[in-house]
């Protein structure tokens, strides 16, 4: 099979990519500095030069591929506008390129944010009315809408993944990993959070299925969305408890007061404005971390395309672990 790859050179575009390319497919991967995607080169990816932001820049990329798998995208931005103009005009840019184009199937890897949060044993299902909380998840949403605005002219999925972990992981491990080190995970709130996770490994595997054997979305409704999980759902001490044990490590989880947190996330947005760079804690991202469940079920997508996560979470820490310690990360 032939792929087109966006966001190819993040945590799980590379990952995906590399998987691709292990199975004897061709990869074709969209980046906007070829010079940074030297990895993806290595690997036997071809690059081509192009930007989500510019619809010009797609017309080499998407023809004669048979699936594309979108992942480009922003997860933290200084205005609710740049957010919007690459997640959600991005995606419609790239959709719309593939429907003119014609014959690709086309997978939309979206996020949990944008369905919202749920309630504490009420994990959400692909069937509930989406009530995202954050701008972020807004901005997945209306990805989500642009996409199901060509339904009728191109073979489209939309994956929901919620928290990913694993080897390159660039943000959620190695803020935990950093906190088991030393013994001491603080966590935002005095009430329990549950959260549902998916292993790198375990999302690329779905990535591959939806598009071999995905269901078609229509304008509205669940048709062709699945959610993504191991199926278990974890309290945040569960999560700090799985770093800490991967890495040797014994200690505690610390509530913190969650106007403390919001101060710090007041901050950190302030110094980001200041500076011109986001952060990923910020005002808005508090928006996600006050809520007391992010749960999904990915029983849609095991019962319609017998997609089984194997990844545990002790055996994907351990393997992270490892992944980091090589690259003295950790």
């Amino acid at each position: 099979m032939r792929w087109l790859v966006t966001g190819a050179t993040g945590f799980i575009g590379t990952t995906l990519v590399e998987r691709l390319l292990a199975r004897g497919d061709e990869v074709r991967a969209l980046v906007r500095d070829p010079g940074r995607a030297r990895e993806l080169e290595g690997m036997g990816a071809a690059l081509v030069r192009g930007d989500v932001s510019d619809p010009g820049s797609l017309l080499d990329a998407v023809p004669d591929v048979d699936v594309v798998v979108h992942l480009a995208g922003l997860v933290k931005a200084l205005t609710r506008e740049e957010l919007f103009a690459v997640n959600a005009a991005g995606t419609r840019s790239l959709a719309e390129t593939a429907a003119r184009t014609g014959g690709a199937k086309f997978v939309l890897v979206s996020s949990l944010a944008a369905a919202g949060p749920s309630s504490p044993g009420r994990p959400r299902v692909e069937t509930d009315r989406p009530a995202p909380v954050s701008l972020y998840g807004q901005s997945k949403l209306a990805a989500e809408d642009a996409l199901r605005s060509f339904a009728s002219r191109l073979d489209a999925s939309i994956i929901r993944p919620p928290i990913v972990y694993g080897a390159r992981d660039k943000e959620f491990l190695p803020a935990l990993f950093r906190m088991a080190k030393l013994g001491v995970v603080a966590k935002s709130g005095l009430g329990k959070k549950h959260y549902s996770l998916i292993h790198v490994d375990d999302l690329v595997a779905l990535i591959i299925d939806v598009a071999r054997r995905g269901a078609r979305v229509d304008e509205a409704g669940p048709a062709g969305v699945y959610f993504a999980a191991d199926g278990v759902d974890y309290t945040w001490e569960a999560l700090a408890a799985g770093a800490m044990a991967a890495l040797g490590k014994r200690g505690a989880v610390v509530p913190v007061p969650e106007f403390v947190s919001w101060i710090a996330a007041g901050a950190s947005s302030a110094a980001a404005r200041m500076t011109g760079r986001p952060a990923i804690l910020s005002l808005d991202k508090m928006m996600e971390i006050r809520e007391a469940a992010w749960t999904c079920s990915a029983d849609k997508a095991r019962r319609e395309l017998e997609w089984v996560p194997r990844v545990s979470l002790a055996e994907g820490m351990r393997d992270s672990v490892r992944w980091f310690r090589e690259r003295g990360l950790v």
